[in-house]
């Protein structure tokens, strides 16, 4: 059907002219929009667009990514599994709590590190005392040693049953030396970085200071002892742990020998940092808390000084941690030390016991109050127990320890 509008032909719905008539002409264009009426519409578009923006904003469109995002239902954003795994490998792995990466011991001692990095590295500490987690004191035991460690077997007896959370262990043995030990002993991968450590020497005293920095890398450690490889545990674990992490002060001795080999071994040079009247003597095997452990392996005070200053017959390892101690932190320290020698028979050297020696009647002595374990103070209170372990036993008494331990030692 056709019809006529102004004058021109249309065409009927099936799109076909009925007849020839004249080429139609363009519709007249519409009639010009009065600005009353598109001011409104103008807002109502700028509005909209902001709406629009909004909506986007609130779905995480990653239009306005750059924005800061409000929460949305987990309806509304669910993430994929590729995205899960991101968000996990940031978190630390497994799901676990991204303070987890702080807080976690390394899996092995051995790293790359030099020692001015490893001591860097160890000084860390927070300034907040108080941890935001779950933490339980661990002790770690740290081994001073030339090379093999022959009574290894009894300290696996030792840890034998500990939560691997309350203790970590460390050796320091002679470069280039390794231990072999399977992955369920308590030593397996527990070899740090060493340097060459020679008796009476400075590198005696920087070999206790790297052994404190690998044990500090640990945020868990909190008392830190060094025993060496004669050195045997005289109490079970429970007993050892309980002592050292409920003790209000560290374990070092230092006293004031006025002889040729106390204050006769003072040198000019420490001078002005310790003065002849502070100069104090004491064993070298120390137990520390980790807030001095810390000092210890940052100090740029002292330690530079005794390194430079305190040589032969000046022995660093017997003075260093003494005096400085006593002049710093004389309220901390217990002025004595938890392992027991022996210096009856005289000598630069204390006694070495053999298999000879490992008898009922010597360990009853060595672990009964009053006996050789002395009169001491615990927490300002007079305490049965003053020593924790002893030395230095030869590797020959391994077996009679081993036979003897479950009875007078309550371990094994």
């Amino acid at each position: 059907m056709i019809s006529m509008v102004g004058g021109v032909a249309a065409v009927d719905g099936n799109g076909k002219d009925a007849a020839s008539y004249p080429a139609p002409t363009r519709p007249p264009p519409p009639l010009p929009m009065k600005p009353k009426l598109l001011r409104p519409l103008l807002l109502l578009a700028v509005l909209a667009t902001g709406f629009l923006a909004v909506v986007a904003l609130l779905l995480g469109g990653s239009t306005y990514s750059v924005l800061p995002r409000l929460s949305v239902p987990d309806a509304l954003s669910v993430p994929s599994s590729r995205q899960r795994a991101a968000q996990q490998a940031c978190a630390g792995g497994g799901g676990k709590s991204p303070l987890e990466r702080w807080t976690r011991a390394p899996a092995s001692a051995w790293h790359n590190m030099t020692d001015e990095e490893l001591l860097w590295a160890a000084s860390w500490r927070p300034r907040i005392g108080r941890y935001p987690f779950r933490r339980v004191p661990k002790v770690a035991f740290m081994f001073l040693t030339r090379g093999p460690l022959p009574l290894a077997p009894l300290w696996e007896r030792f840890f034998a049953g500990a939560d691997k959370e309350l203790f970590s262990v460390y050796v320091h043995a002679t470069p280039g030396y390794r231990h072999d030990f399977p992955p369920a002993s308590p030593f397996y991968r527990r070899q740090v970085p060493s340097q060459v450590a020679r008796w009476g020497d400075t590198s005696m005293c920087d070999a206790e200071r790297r052994l404190l920095a690998n044990a500090l890398l640990d945020p868990g450690n909190e008392r830190f002892v060094l025993v060496s490889e004669s050195c045997v545990p005289l109490y079970a674990f429970p007993v050892v742990h309980h002592y050292l992490t409920r003790s209000h002060q560290s374990f070092v001795g230092a006293f004031d020998d006025p002889g040729p080999h106390g204050r006769g071994r003072y040198r000019a040079g420490l001078a002005p940092e310790v003065r002849r009247e502070q100069w104090r003597k004491g064993a070298q095997w120390f137990e520390l808390d980790r807030a001095l452990a810390v000092d210890v392996v940052a100090d740029e005070r002292y330690y530079p000084k005794f390194r430079k200053h305190c040589r032969p017959p000046c022995y660093m390892d017997e003075h260093y941690l003494p005096t400085v101690l006593s002049v710093e932190a004389p309220g901390r320290i217990a002025n004595r030390s938890v392992t027991w020698v022996d210096w009856s028979r005289g000598g630069a050297h204390p006694a070495t016991f053999g298999e000879a020696d490992v008898k009922e009647a010597f360990l009853k002595r060595l672990t009964t109050p009053g006996k050789d374990q002395g009169t001491c103070t615990y927490n300002g209170q007079p305490a049965d127990v003053c020593f924790l372990f002893a030395r230095k036993f030869a590797p020959s008494t391994l077996q009679p320890l081993l036979t003897l331990a479950p009875k007078m030692l309550g371990y094994g």
